[in-house]
């Protein structure tokens, strides 16, 4: 058993991947064999990922506000602090805020043998992200 107290300083989301402001403070990253990887997401209001997929798929848990979430060819879906969302493997999404509330969100992934956890595309345009 290991107790992690001290972690990693908080990093802003960088710009290649997300629109808005975005910070991100890693909750879980063990040694291998582990490949779990779990991070604590935080969005400004309208602050979003791009369009993204993950080899072994995610789980989002909402711990604190009102948020947006979509996949590819599927409704824009409101979540919101309480609500667990499986994303399954290689399905292309994206997930962020709403346009007038912060967001947090727990995000949980599995990397591939190679360590990738994330395969990241183009931003999220304004014709399916939904104006305030």
């Amino acid at each position: 058993m290991e107790i992690t107290r001290q972690r990693p300083a908080t990093q802003p989301g960088p710009a290649a991947r997300f629109t808005g402001s975005v910070w991100l403070d890693e909750i879980a990253a063990p040694p291998p064999p582990s490949r779990l990887r779990m991070f604590s997401v935080h969005f400004a209001p309208g602050a979003r990922t791009f369009w993204h997929t993950h080899p072994h798929g995610q789980v989002l848990y909402v711990t604190e506000g009102a948020g947006l979430v979509q996949r590819e060819g599927g409704p824009v879906e409101p979540i919101r602090a309480g609500d667990t969302v499986w994303i399954a493997p290689g399905e292309r999404h994206w997930h962020g805020a709403a346009p007038d509330a912060f967001m947090t969100h727990l995000a949980t992934v599995e990397a591939a043998a190679d360590g990738t956890t994330t395969e990241w595309a183009e931003p999220v345009g304004p014709d399916a992200y939904p104006s305030a």
